[in-house]
């Protein structure tokens, strides 16, 4: 379904001043080229300037038949022909010939001119590109300026090449120095006649790359870009991928060149079925194709895929013949985006276009083969063309626009926001539009160059091609008819005698050239022709046309599809000028400069173009919002991404959604789905008390169940208590009671300053439900977060009042928080900050964390924090300077003391008994009791590791008994038995019993005998009257007794010894032995 609209994308035109009837049309590098019909001669004329002013003229060496100019190079490609041969050259440096300098050279294709005529300055120069078959078609890449020649069965790819004049110059010298001594001079003065510009001068010449063999197609028209070939038959378009690999690659050459056209059935019509092959299906088609390399420059292989394939039955409608259903308008088109480099030469897109006189295809190349738009005409089609903005096609009597879909793709492979809940975009499957239609008599050609349109019209003429298929088809007919006499007269029946036969006759039937039409009357031939340029309009005022056009169907229906499309097609209209004028440094490079009169705006104009443009299209993305906030189910989620790109403010959205006064309680679901994403990710932008209600009111008509999770939206700060709990007191009493609700309305009573109403609502359900409550709408306790774990995140009034009355609630809460991924630590870290707490309930919440959490990264990051935590405690209150500080910071008890972490949480382990007598209890304050016996707790389980908390530990010193027991635990955790025994020996010899019976077990057992009996009996010889040490070796000696065998007991006696102190022990060892 094409869409029309009575929008006028023209807005002048001008005639252009020729003497003699053009009979071919080309356009590029802001000028046009005119060839006279039958006539040996170009025109180029500027379509820059006002009046098209002629630029030059210059003959050409043959009929031309064709003509294409290259933007890349700025040169033009031609097939002529001359004394009934058939030629392809190319004409460069053509501008030269507005100086007047009549100085043309002519070479032939990899031959530079050298000597005299290089040196004598640039001219234009005509190079001769022999082929073996007789050219049909060409085509310019318009990135790399390659040139493709398509003959009957092949096709020829030439690369350009450029080569500075000053190398050619040098190399001519050399050349001549070599050949002729005696010319050194004279080559030296003509060297410095030449100017420095000219020396700078790029030489264009083409290097044969590669030949395509395609047997089973005959090649009407051909397309070149960036690496894609397309080929166009009468019936047929082929689309290839050509890839220039530089490894060494074996090519297989495809030696099947049979043909299926027997002769005997030349004359007959087939009728091909309708095939459409995309992709790497393309590559079934029936249409084999070879690699023939001929590049000598070029080392790499060539890799040939295939893209498109396409082909078409005949479409016979009355008044129309064969040739005039053909396939025509072949097209490549790249487009960049804003993002791509000036030097990057692959374009993000690749789009293919051909058309039939009813109907045309667009098809994306890139990224997967795709028909984006099918165009319907409304009458035959001649020519088409597609631009930037437009695809404009013509008729025998008008000129059309219709829209185009490539910005569409363009937009998506550039941002890739769009479609998601961030930016939106029109599919590219959105139905085509055609603008109004331009009038005109007799058309016969179109081209395009920018904005402007040049159109060719002869009017009451019959064009060279339309002349010869009448004759052919004449020719043909007769034949026929003459065939089938002859064959009625051989089996007795004269055709002539019988009109129904005769009439029957009249028809071809056998011809593949045949037609149901009449044959044409014959015509006076006129003399009407006139060369036009149209010149369109701006994007942006065809933009501003196209919304007042909108505001037709707004003030009659606001939802209707009509409308919505329209804003759409202004929006791809926008969206294809804002890639245009990013891609303007990829259009320019290897463009011809121009004068100062082309020139349309310096860098400040064209900013300010831009910045216009994308005012118009925040505008637009407003109105497209509008259209969907208030459309259907469907498509509503679009309106958060174009109100989004709009950059409106949530308040002037809502103004812009307030209800017609013809349905007051109406809001549109889009409109709804925009407001609940704005509320729920946290917008910085808070609304004011009247807004804020509005909201309210807005959810309480609309969607009762959402007001929960409004009234904890951040924006909604300024919200009033008072209203906002009435109406969450009328949903109770509907929806019933729920824990998020009683909370909410708790939070409205804290905002009403009735603590004890807040008292009363909290005190509704139980502590673990009030923590569902706070993991089903985590908004209650904070604002802030979702967005990882650098979110910003801040304390809610509810969570300062926790704070202060029900600590344990809120620790519970932020747990419960971090374990349902509602927020990060370091975010929950923040929040008691904020509340001042960061020495006291933050403490709380990352032991109530390492009880809950099973994530080992989290589990030693929190070991690590309390240990630090403690260690400071320890610093701080073994300080007498720090006494007021101390008495400030701890006015908060712990929620957990030590003994309730020992039993609740598995990574604090039960104190040694050691531990006991070097610290025993009372002899600190609470606080720091309370400290050390977490950290030793820690020390003790089996989650810490030492080697983290060593660097820590060093702020404590040994000269308290209790740092000594904390510096003791690390070296027992590391396994220094050996030199914890002396050093307990030397500093609390009471507990080394303790510590032995404790420590010195399983694999340590041998450090009884081994290290702390002689030990003890070195201590005790220095210190006898030591009654610590006697006891700690008795101890000792009753262990070793039972682990020994009386003559391992005997050796460890020391030779000075008392026998009778050990005698007892060693008949214990052997009474042990013998029961053994």
């Amino acid at each position: 379904m094409v869409h029309v609209y009575n929008c006028h994308p023209f807005s002048s035109q001008q005639i252009v001043q020729v003497e003699q009837e053009p009979g071919l049309v080309c356009c590029g590098g802001g000028a046009l080229f005119l060839v006279a019909t039958g006539g040996c001669k170009v025109e180029a004329y500027s379509v820059e300037r006002e009046g098209c002013p002629l630029i030059c003229r210059f003959a050409t060496m043959g009929t031309v038949k064709s003509i294409q100019h290259s933007k890349i190079g700025d040169y033009l490609v031609t097939i002529e022909e001359k004394n009934s041969a058939t030629y392809l050259r190319a004409y460069t440096n053509w501008r030269y010939q507005a100086e007047d300098k009549a100085r043309v050279g002519v070479r032939l294709l990899g031959h530079l001119l050298r000597g005299a005529s290089v040196r004598g300055g640039v001219q234009m120069e005509i190079i001769e590109i022999p082929l073996s078959e007789r050219p049909v078609a060409v085509a310019c890449c318009c990135i790399t300026g390659d040139l493709l020649v398509g003959c009957e069965n092949t096709l020829v790819l030439f690369t350009l090449r450029r080569q500075n004049q000053q190398t050619l110059q040098n190399q001519s010298q050399q050349i001549l120095q070599s050949t002729w001594p005696n010319t050194q001079q004279s080559s030296s003065q003509s060297q410095g006649q030449t100017s420095t510009s000219n020396q700078n001068v790029s030489i264009l010449d083409f290097e044969r790359s590669v030949i395509l063999h395609l047997p089973k197609i005959k090649a009407k028209r051909v397309a070149l870009c960036g690496g894609y070939v397309a080929v166009q038959a009468e019936l047929e378009v082929l689309v290839l991928k050509l890839d220039a690999s530089f490894e060494p690659k074996t090519q297989e050459e495809s030696s099947e060149t049979a043909r299926d056209h027997l002769e005997d059935q030349a004359d007959f019509l087939l009728l091909p079925r309708h095939q459409e092959l995309l992709g790497d299906r393309a590559k079934d088609c029936d249409i084999p194709v070879s690699i023939e390399k001929t590049g000598l420059e070029d080392r790499g292989q060539y890799t040939l895929s295939y893209v498109l394939f396409r082909r078409f039955t005949p479409d016979f409608f009355q008044g129309c013949s064969v040739e005039e259903t053909q396939l025509h308008s072949l097209q490549l088109c790249p487009l960049f985006t804003s993002k791509q480099s000036v030097s990057q030469e692959e374009p993000a897109c690749v789009f293919c276009f051909f058309s039939l006189p009813t109907a045309g295809y667009l098809y994306s190349l890139k990224g997967g083969v795709e028909l984006l738009s099918a165009y319907q005409y409304p009458e035959k089609v001649l020519e088409a063309v597609l631009a930037d903005h437009l695809l404009h096609v013509i008729t025998k009597s008008a000129l059309q626009c219709f829209t185009v879909r490539c910005a569409a793709l363009a937009a998506r492979i550039e941002d890739p926001y769009i479609d998601t809940t961030m930016k939106a975009c029109p599919p590219c499957s959105l139905e085509v539009c055609a603008l109004r239609m331009q009038l005109f008599i007799g058309l016969r050609s179109v081209c395009v160059h920018g904005r402007h349109v040049i159109l060719l019209s002869t009017a009451d003429t019959e064009t060279p091609e339309e002349s010869e298929r009448a004759t052919q088809r004449r020719g043909l007919e007769l034949k026929e008819h003459t065939m089938l006499t002859g064959i009625f007269l051989a089996v007795g029946i004269d055709p002539a005698t019988t009109p129904a036969l005769e009439s029957l006759l009249s028809r071809p039937f056998l011809s593949r050239k045949w037609t149901i039409s009449s044959p044409k009357e014959t015509r006076t031939v006129g003399h009407g022709w006139n060369i036009y340029v149209v010149d369109t309009v701006s994007p942006l005022t065809l933009y501003q046309e196209m919304v007042e056009y909108s505001q037709k169907y707004a003030e009659t229906n606001p939802q209707a599809q009509s409308l919505r499309h329209l804003l759409s097609e202004a929006h791809l209209l926008l969206r294809a000028s804002l890639l245009q004028t990013s891609g303007q440094r990829q259009n320019t490079e290897g463009e011809p400069a121009l004068s100062p009169e082309t020139d349309t705006g310096g860098p400040s104009e064209k900013q300010t173009d831009r910045e216009e443009l994308e005012e118009a299209l925040r505008q637009n993305c407003a109105q497209l919002g509008d259209c969907f906030s208030r459309g259907s189910q469907k498509d509503c989620h679009l309106a958060l991404p174009y109100y989004r790109m709009s950059a409106l403010s949530v308040t002037e959205v809502i103004a812009r959604n307030r209800p017609l006064p013809s349905s007051p309680h109406s809001y549109g679901p889009g409109f709804l789905f925009y407001l609940k994403h704005y509320l729920l990710e946290e917008a910085e932008q808070s609304l004011s008390q009247e807004e804020a209600d509005e909201v309210i009111d807005i959810f309480s008509q609309s969607e009762p169940s959402q007001l929960v999770s409004v009234c904890a939206s951040p924006p909604m700060v300024n919200i009033s208590p008072e209203r906002t709990l009435r109406i969450l007191r009328r949903l109770e009493d509907t929806a019933g009671v729920s824990v998020p609700l009683t909370i909410t309305m708790a939070t409205m009573m804290l905002l009403m300053d009735d603590v004890a109403q807040y008292t009363q609502l909290m005190e509704r359900h139980a502590e673990m439900l009030l923590v569902y409550g706070f993991i089903e709408e985590p908004r209650l306790l904070l604002h802030g977060g979702g967005g990882g774990q650098h979110t910003h995140v801040c304390p809610t009034v509810l969570t300062r009042e926790l704070a202060k009355s029900q600590p344990g609630l809120l620790v519970a809460g932020m747990v419960a928080l971090h374990e349902n991924n509602k927020v990060q630590l370091e975010q929950a870290d923040h929040v008691f900050k904020e509340l001042g707490c960061e020495n006291c309930l933050q403490v709380d919440f990352w032991e109530a964390m390492l009880m809950a959490s099973s994530q080992d990264a989290v589990i030693q990051e929190l070991l690590f924090r309390l240990s630090s935590v403690y260690i400071d405690r320890l610093t701080i209150t073994s300080s007498d300077t720090h006494s007021n500080h101390l008495h400030t910071r701890s006015r908060r008890k712990s929620l957990k003391s030590a003994d309730d972490l020992i039993n609740s949480c598995s990574h604090y382990g039960a104190l040694y008994p050691w531990l006991t007598v070097l610290s025993p209890a009372h002899t600190t304050s609470s606080q720091h009791q309370e400290a050390l016996y977490k950290l030793q707790s820690l020390l003790c389980g089996p989650s810490l590791s030492v080697g983290s908390v060593g660097p820590l530990m060093e702020r404590l010193s040994e000269e308290t008994l209790w740092g000594f027991s904390l510096h003791l635990l690390c070296a027992t955790r590391r396994g220094q038995y050996g030199r914890s025994i002396e050093k307990l020996l030397d500093r609390c010899p009471q507990a080394i019993i303790a510590y032995a019976n404790h420590q010195l077990q399983d694999k340590n057992m041998v450090l009884w005998w081994q290290k702390l009996l002689p030990e003890l009996c070195n201590r005790t010889r220095a210190a006898a009257d030591n009654g610590i040490l006697l006891a700690a070796l008795k101890e000792t000696l009753v262990v070793v007794a039972m682990e020994m065998s009386p003559a391992e007991f005997l050796e460890l006696i020391p030779d000075d010894g008392t026998a009778s102190y050990f005698l007892p022990h060693l008949l214990t060892c052997s009474q042990k032995h013998l029961v053994a």
